[in-house]
């Protein structure tokens, strides 16, 4: 049905602001023209970030079922955990997350700052598991949902990134939607945009709400922070042609509108290496913009990268989608 159609339950202060970033252009020769959309600035709620855009969507469905506990996982240091437990709080409910065992970082305080730290400050019920890194279902999460139905709770499922769940991809389908109202009012075209992608559902609900403006000179380029390529590309795709579908876009995705792009995750998820270090300084020493070592710190890399080399080419226009992490960057000091 019309993407219009489905409820939402707001969550934002309204659409992100997009803004230039003119020294960061300049410093890749300004023949780039690079803008930012600041997921990280979108809602009050637990410093924001994209997944609460992905949960104005899950929360109308999670309050028809009458639920009282939002049940996810993700890694020790989430940005999506972090999120569902902030919009748990904010709605009166409960929040159930498994933090599970993503990263192989040995810092004392990996676990106790961080995302971590303000999942706990937000009341949320934090269940430790020491599985590795994995994008697909995972067996610690069921168990967890089983947990708050034997005390007789009603939990509402959100996997992993709210990626894996039929309506994770339409948050970001209402972005490329938001994206196009913006060109408009302030008479912009963005031939390119940019985004990380480990999950999916971001990257794959823009490839989807992207193609419903029919416009084949706009490319989304998604740069892999899972160092997982193949299942990561295979669930982008899965998860955009199902929003599309859900959204009647009313014609089969095609694969070049399905773009991920290789080479700068540091060959493991959730640790940096010089060039995402390197990366994280310079925006943050050019544009006073501050990006995160799992994954804006990667997908910036990515951007700088094909600027460099021409991939992304002069005369372009870009948009660097900023999906938060920031919370993150003290779990890291270590390495900062």
């Amino acid at each position: 049905m019309p993407l219009d159609d489905f409820p939402r339950y707001p969550l934002t202060f309204g659409p992100s602001p997009i803004h230039p970033l003119p020294r960061l252009s300049a410093h890749l020769g300004g023949g780039v023209e690079i803008w930012a959309k600041r997921e990280d600035c979108n809602s009050g709620i637990a410093f924001g970030g994209n997944k609460v855009r992905k949960l104005e969507y899950l929360v109308p469905e999670a309050i028809a079922q009458g639920a009282d506990t939002l049940v996810s996982i993700g890694g020790v240091q989430s940005n999506h955990t972090r999120q569902v437990t902030g919009v748990a709080a904010h709605l009166g409910m409960k929040a159930v997350t498994v933090q599970e065992k993503w990263v192989d970082l040995s810092d004392e305080l990996y676990d106790r700052v961080g995302n971590l730290q303000l999942s706990r400050i937000l009341g949320g019920d934090i269940r430790r598991d020491e599985a590795g890194f994995d994008i697909g279902i995972r067996d610690s999460w069921q168990r967890a949902l089983e947990s708050v139905r034997e005390a007789g709770g009603v939990p509402y499922a959100i996997p992993a990134g709210a990626s894996d769940h039929r309506l994770g991809g339409l948050g970001f389908a209402n972005w490329a939607r938001e994206v196009a109202q913006q060109e408009a009012e302030a008479d912009l075209f963005f031939d390119t945009v940019v985004v990380c992608t480990v999950t999916g559902s971001t990257h794959a609900g823009m490839i989807a709400g992207f193609a419903l403006e029919n416009r084949p000179d706009r490319t989304v380029l998604g740069i892999d922070a899972s160092a997982t390529m193949e299942k990561t590309l295979d669930q982008v795709s899965r998860i955009a042609r199902s929003t599309a579908d859900l959204i009647d876009l009313g014609r089969d995705l095609r694969d070049d509108e399905i773009n991920l792009i290789d080479g700068y995750s540091a060959g493991v998820y959730g640790i940096p290496d010089e060039t995402t270090l390197e990366t994280i300084r310079t925006c943050a020493r050019l544009e006073g913009m501050l990006t995160d070592p799992v994954y804006e710190g990667k997908s910036m890399a990515g951007l700088m990268g094909m600027v460099r080399s021409g991939e992304i080419p002069s005369g372009s226009r870009v948009l660097y989608a900023h999906l938060g992490g920031q919370p993150a960057l003290s779990a890291y000091a270590g390495v900062l």
